[in-house]
């Protein structure tokens, strides 16, 4: 499949299992899971045919592992603006996370830390590049540092996802390095 295709189901995916799966008549499980099958016929009746090939080949190349395939259903790993419980254990972080922003969200930032805003946590990258990557989407990157071992030294709970993105309820402007104003 060419990288346009690639991208386009990949969107279409990321639209119906993590944010609007009712859309196209989709019913997620309580983690998010839903049987392949039942997905390409709904994508197909809704004017959007994916094979199972391409389906199978998006979840593999997709660079950020979005996706998972197991047991004749897939789900993404993370991200869901919809409820679910992707069971994920609480582990203890590493020292230190990243958060990957832009200039103009530093204001609100600095005011309530990071907030989940419509998904379920704040997202956590575990490198600096990671979290470049993720705040080049929405402009010119700016890198957060997070002290996670002090966080979770006060209590807060961290999960990792299956496609190694940290996740945490939130967090404080008091855990968060901002570079220098100006």
């Amino acid at each position: 499949m060419d990288d346009k295709r690639l991208v386009r189901v990949s969107k279409y995916l990321a639209r119906h299992l993590r944010h609007d799966p009712g859309r196209i008549g989709v019913t997620l499980d309580p983690q998010g899971w839903v049987h392949v099958d039942v997905l390409l016929r709904a994508a197909a009746a809704h004017g959007f045919p994916i094979t199972e090939a391409e389906l199978v080949e998006v979840v593999a190349r997709n660079d950020k592992k979005r996706y998972a395939l197991e047991n004749g259903r897939i789900r993404a790993n993370q991200g869901h603006t919809v409820q679910v419980d992707l069971d994920l254990p609480a582990v203890e972080p590493p020292p230190v996370l990243y958060h990957g922003t832009v200039a103009r969200s530093l204001p609100g930032i600095r005011a309530e830390g990071l907030r989940p805003m419509s998904r379920h946590h704040a997202h956590l990258s575990p490198d600096r590049e990671t979290a470049t990557r993720v705040g080049a989407r929405r402009g010119r990157p700016v890198v957060l540092t997070v002290d996670a071992a002090a966080m979770h030294a006060a209590g807060h709970v961290f999960r990792l996802s299956a496609n190694g993105v940290w996740l945490a309820d939130a967090v404080p402007p008091s855990f968060i390095g901002f570079p220098p104003e100006g």
